[in-house]
């Protein structure tokens, strides 16, 4: 049996953790190398780091407090925010991140996908989605959920694992922050369309959140959530316990 992973993700700006809702009202919550710290020793299985405003602002991640989350946690990290080019996953991976996130930057240059994974592997390459629905359809976003990209998100997600991606981070801006539970049904419809590793992201607000997705949808490999690890409603230890009391096969 796969065992399932919990990810904290650590949302970026200004050198700070920060949180909102739907994508907007961020708030400052904590240092992101205090946090990072903190996650590792919990025993998260992965740790994400979002520079979320990178390519709004047009500029590289900033690589300073990478460096310092990198070398204070013992699980694996991707990276991503302001990704354009070959060049940017070779600068965080030198860094110390194990997988780099790609979202705005592929959308401009799809062809980043398979220039990245020819030379690092597609294990490295994560595809990250903003999706929302529209008009019936669920559609990928941009900039940090502010621009509406018109592409089917299927289809993208589809053609991103065509090209070389790795693993999919689905985040639907529909349940960001809401904490009322994943988004079962976009997740359904990106799991039965490809066949590499689904991470659920947005809307977790509770422990049996994480139970219902698992149970629900057994081909996601992940949840990964923020605000309710970062605020203390929800502890990574008494998560994982929860999920193996009700069959669910996670590292503890």
């Amino acid at each position: 049996m796969i065992t399932k992973r919990i990810i904290p993700c650590l949302d970026v700006k200004d050198g700070r953790v920060v949180k909102g809702v739907n994508f907007l009202g961020l708030s400052d919550v904590s240092s992101p190398v205090e946090l990072g710290k903190a996650y590792s020793d919990q025993g998260a299985d992965e740790l994400v780091f979002y520079d979320i405003t990178a390519s709004a602002e047009g500029r590289a991640l900033f690589t300073d407090i990478l460096r310092e989350v990198a070398s204070t946690i013992f699980i694996p990290l991707t990276v991503g925010g302001g990704i354009n080019s070959v060049e940017d996953f070779d600068r965080v991976l030198k860094c110390g991140a194990d997988k780099v996130s790609v979202n705005s930057g592929a959308l401009r240059d799809p062809s980043l996908i398979s220039a990245a994974a020819r030379r690092y592997g597609n294990q490295c390459v994560v595809l990250s989605v903003d999706a929302k629905r529209q008009d019936g359809r669920f559609r990928v976003f941009a900039k940090g959920g502010r621009e509406d990209t018109g592409l089917d998100a299927i289809e993208w997600i589809k053609q991103g694992v065509r090209s070389g991606a790795g693993e999919i981070v689905l985040n639907s801006i529909d349940t960001d922050g809401v904490k009322k539970g994943f988004d079962l049904e976009m997740l359904a419809a990106v799991c039965d369309a490809v066949d590499v590793p689904v991470i659920a992201s947005g809307g977790a607000g509770r422990a049996e959140d994480f139970v219902t997705l698992f149970e629900t949808l057994p081909k996601v490999d992940a949840g990964l959530a923020a605000s309710i690890f970062h605020f203390g409603e929800v502890r990574i230890p008494d998560l994982k316990r929860t999920l193996r009391a009700r069959g669910i096969n996670v590292r503890l």
